[in-house]
């Protein structure tokens, strides 16, 4: 029984890294449609001018999402891991 438990936690855990995958391509996403939407709004703008400092600060504001979400999902996983320790002693002799 513990056996499946583990490996269900490892299949939650997967499940979460490729939600975090996922967001992060969001992310990167939604960064690449906000360039292009610069570059349609502001063509004249050159990359040294305010056009550059726009995306660079779109591409830190991704960042701190992106670490934010990892953050998140890395407390997410301690947490669960920590409640599955604490459950499996009491677990196994059941399973015998």
């Amino acid at each position: 029984m513990a056996t499946t438990t583990a490996a269900g936690s490892g299949s939650d855990a997967t499940r979460i890294i490729g939600s975090i995958e996922d967001a992060e391509h969001s992310a990167l996403e939604a960064v690449r449609k906000f360039v292009d939407t610069v570059d349609r709004a502001f063509p004249d703008l050159g990359e040294d001018g305010p056009r550059h400092k726009i995306i660079d600060s779109a591409f830190k504001m991704v960042e701190q999402l992106v670490g934010a979400t990892n953050q998140l999902a890395t407390n997410i996983v301690d947490v669960t891991e920590k409640a599955m320790a604490e459950r499996r002693p009491a677990e196994e002799p059941a399973s015998k």
